[in-house]
């Protein structure tokens, strides 16, 4: 039986483009939304065997349409079709169950190959993806913290697990670039982590982020 998919991409030309492509491969295209307040409405009623989402999106985004049908007990895989090519996302996008993620840079066939496995009860990452992912999400969801995060660092952190970089982090509050770095070391030594990923991960899993 081929899959049946849901487009969710707040930009008709890409919708329109990704429609050709799976409909040529014989993938039949149920519906299209253009955000995860529509993809859910539409999911509850008509569900599809994939869900095909970027993340970035006006008023519900992917991270939150995963988190909601999570929370709403369904079982579609998802597949984060996304022209972000932030780690931090894809390690976000797992832990919240998504089951592929695949860049918007990479071929027909390689979007496809992802369709068809996630449809299948599989699951699709990019090779260089998976090492990095193993290691974030095998930290421990309740490990002891070495001390307390300050009212500051959580902040810092919720802006982090959204993939914003320093700079970034900087500008949205209104602090210095260094003062940034030196809260990102704190917390990356508080929450016993490796790296920026591996905090992401920890975040979304204590429902911080």
């Amino acid at each position: 039986m081929s899959p049946t998919v849901l487009l969710v991409d707040d930009h008709p030309v890409v919708r329109a483009g990704v429609r050709g492509w799976l409909s040529d491969a014989g993938v039949e295209v149920l519906g299209e939304a253009l955000d995860g307040a529509e993809a859910l409405a539409f999911i509850q009623n008509n569900p599809p065997s994939v869900v095909l989402t970027e993340l970035l999106l006006p008023r519900v985004d992917g991270f939150r349409l995963l988190s909601d049908l999570r929370d709403a007990g369904v079982r579609t895989g998802v597949v984060c079709y996304t022209g972000q090519d932030n780690p931090t996302y894809a390690a976000r996008a797992s832990a919240l169950g998504a089951a592929a993620f695949v860049p918007k840079s990479a071929p027909r066939e390689t979007l496809l190959e992802a369709v068809r496995s996630v449809a299948a009860g599989g699951t699709w990452w990019p090779t260089e993806l998976v090492r990095r992912l193993t290691g974030a999400l095998a930290t421990p969801t309740s490990a002891g913290l070495a001390a307390p995060l300050t009212t500051r660092e959580s902040e810092v952190l919720k802006q982090l697990s959204h993939g914003l970089s320093n700079k970034e982090i900087a500008q949205a509050l209104g602090i210095s670039y260094e003062t940034v770095k030196e809260h990102v070391q704190h917390i990356l030594r508080k929450l016993n982590v490796a790296d920026r990923t591996q905090a992401a991960v920890w975040a979304v899993r204590q429902g911080l982020a």
